[in-house]
């Protein structure tokens, strides 16, 4: 019995060998290499809408800043990672010469794996200048910082909106002294002129009494002297400063230490008046669209590798 069920499954097993040789033998990708294909389209997507995620927070920080004065727009930058060459190896491209050989696979052509965040690029373009009509405001027209000391150290900035604290130093709006080149300026309301050199002046006559109060109509002016230079400063490249809030710049190793700007390299000082944003709304809006079509546009293919992937694994290796 056992003889003749071997005899009566040979034929069966003949035929199959038949049926095989007679078919033509494709390429053919396998099950893990499919899968592992539609994979990467998921992380390649998911990079795309990281990426668009950091330049939406990009705009919607520039947004909120458009009314901050001396504030400095924030663009993302973005690298993508090394691309794949792709070729039909199925094809015997390899060709022989008398110099040695050639490989002349057809190329299929590139394909993508994604983007990552590069840096947060601030664009320190000029803002418009404001007049304010306040002799305490004080706005750079060209490039340089003021500096101010902080707690942490000096900080620079174009903020301008400037008062005076209670012990009479010119001071930011969050208390920070404003520094001369020979430290804090310590003046009086009504009795102080910045000119485009950045010289502060003030008058002899009033600048010594503390319990003087001063009008403009009441300060003549007659006895003016110098009290000291707004103390302005620049950096090799100023694009690698980092922010630290508050309108403030702080300096770092790749930025490289503030120099003080000497006469004739230095902004014009204008008095009176503040730089305001260099944000431009409208432009902020169409970029913010563009993101959001992005976005979408890299979420949808996530969505189709799912369920490229999802018709593989149930339809396709059931068959």
């Amino acid at each position: 019995m056992l003889c003749a069920a071997k005899l009566r499954r040979r034929p069966r097993a003949n035929r199959r060998r038949s049926q095989s040789s007679a078919a033509p033998s494709l390429p053919k990708l396998s099950h893990e290499g499919a899968q592992a294909a539609m994979i990467q389209g998921w992380y390649t997507g998911a990079s795309g809408m990281i990426a668009q995620q950091v330049r939406l927070d990009a705009i919607s920080n520039n947004l909120a800043n458009v009314d901050t004065d001396g504030y400095k727009r924030d663009t993302a930058v973005h690298k993508a990672f090394a691309q794949l060459l792709l070729r039909r190896f199925n094809d015997d491209g390899v060709t022989l010469n008398p110099f040695g050989s050639a490989d002349l696979a057809p190329v299929v052509g590139k394909l993508g794996t994604g983007v990552e965040n590069n840096e947060l690029y601030t664009q320190f373009e000029q803002g418009a200048l404001k007049e304010t009509e306040s002799d305490l405001d004080i706005a750079l027209d060209g490039k340089g910082f003021i500096a101010i000391q902080t707690p942490n150290g000096e900080r620079y900035t174009r903020n301008g909106a400037f008062t005076i604290g209670k012990e009479g130093y010119l001071e930011t709006l969050d208390g920070y002294p404003v520094l001369g080149e020979n430290g804090p300026l310590k003046v009086k309301a009504n009795n102080f002129r910045v000119d485009k050199d950045g010289a502060v002046w003030v008058n002899q006559d009033l600048q010594n009494d503390p319990f003087r109060l001063i009008s403009p109509e009441s300060n003549d002016w007659k006895h003016p002297v110098k009290l000291d230079t707004l103390k302005i400063v620049d950096f090799d490249k100023d694009r690698f400063l980092a922010k630290q809030g508050g309108s403030l710049w702080a300096d770092t190793p790749e930025s490289g230490p503030a120099a003080v700007m000497q006469a004739g390299a230095r902004p014009k000082v204008v008095q009176g008046f503040v730089e305001a944003s260099n944000v431009n709304p409208v432009l902020e809006m169409v970029n913010m669209i563009d993101v959001n079509r992005a976005y979408e546009a890299n979420q949808k293919s996530i969505q189709s590798e799912d369920a490229m992937l999802n018709k593989l694994i149930n339809e396709v290796v059931r068959v």
